[in-house]
């Protein structure tokens, strides 16, 4: 089944993502709740699930309100790490398969610390597949490391880009053009780079979101994504992609 991921923006440069299948819908990362209650309203639209990839409040602020007017929607989070509030509905985790009343397709659970050490992806079945990933990965970026070690982070950006390259990528932020600018600072005679920030200055420009992106093209202009790679491991003298990793998130902080 052919999915769109549709972004609804609220407050600086977030997007809260909904994902449709006929009237049936499911929402990611509610930030607010007026701009997705509205929405629903409009579109006419039966609210299935509510997904939390983390607890950070510019994901959540509309979930106790949204789960409080759409009781029969599964509301499904992280579990809590030992510092934080236990958000209330059913406490999901890395490796589970779900599936959602009326919704047609597995989602998967992948656990992905870094930003925070229960931060969780979802990746839901379909043509293509649709990648839900909060604040781990960005388009040509990643996230902040807050809670999580920059080892952890790293395996979970490669666990992510391992799916298949058609996988489309809802990162929950609009933070394209700048990585895109601190992705050629890291690799200046990088073509697709070059290209695909004319193509991410277009959009913005017709408030147009830039995303969803997709694994193939992250592969080829997200730095954080291209550790791996030799000769830009050689370029900035660092011996193996961990290496790399650390003084690209490092600098990123600074820029």
């Amino acid at each position: 089944m052919h999915l769109t991921p549709e972004a609804i923006p609220i407050l600086q440069d977030n997007y809260i993502w909904l994902l449709r299948q006929g009237a049936n819908a499911i929402v990611v990362d509610p930030g607010q709740y007026q701009p997705v209650a509205d929405y629903l309203q409009q579109q006419h639209l039966l609210l299935r699930a509510i997904l939390v990839t983390h607890q950070h409040p510019d994901h959540i602020g509309g979930l106790s309100q949204l789960a409080a007017d759409w009781p029969e929607a599964a509301v499904l989070v992280p579990q809590a790490a030992a510092t934080d509030v236990q958000l209330a509905g059913r406490q999901v985790q890395n490796g589970e398969l779900l599936q959602i009343n009326e919704w047609q397709g597995a989602i998967s659970v992948l656990g992905v610390p870094g930003h925070t050490l229960n931060h969780l992806a979802f990746l839901v079945d379909g043509t293509p597949p649709v990648l839900f990933c909060g604040d781990t990965l960005f388009s040509a970026g990643c996230g902040r490391l807050f809670e999580g070690t920059v080892a952890q982070m790293l395996q979970s950006l490669q666990r992510l880009s391992a799916l298949p390259a058609t996988t489309l990528v809802c990162c929950a932020h609009e933070y394209t053009l700048a990585n895109l600018r601190f992705a050629l600072e890291v690799e200046p005679d990088n073509q697709t780079l070059v290209e695909y920030q004319r193509h991410a200055v277009a959009l913005r420009s017709d408030g147009v979101p830039t995303l969803p992106s997709q694994i193939g093209l992250e592969l080829a202009v997200n730095p954080f994504l291209r550790c791996h790679e030799p000769l830009l491991q050689q370029r900035w003298s660092q011996p193996d992609a961990l290496s790399l990793f650390t003084f690209l998130r490092q600098w990123k902080n600074r820029f």
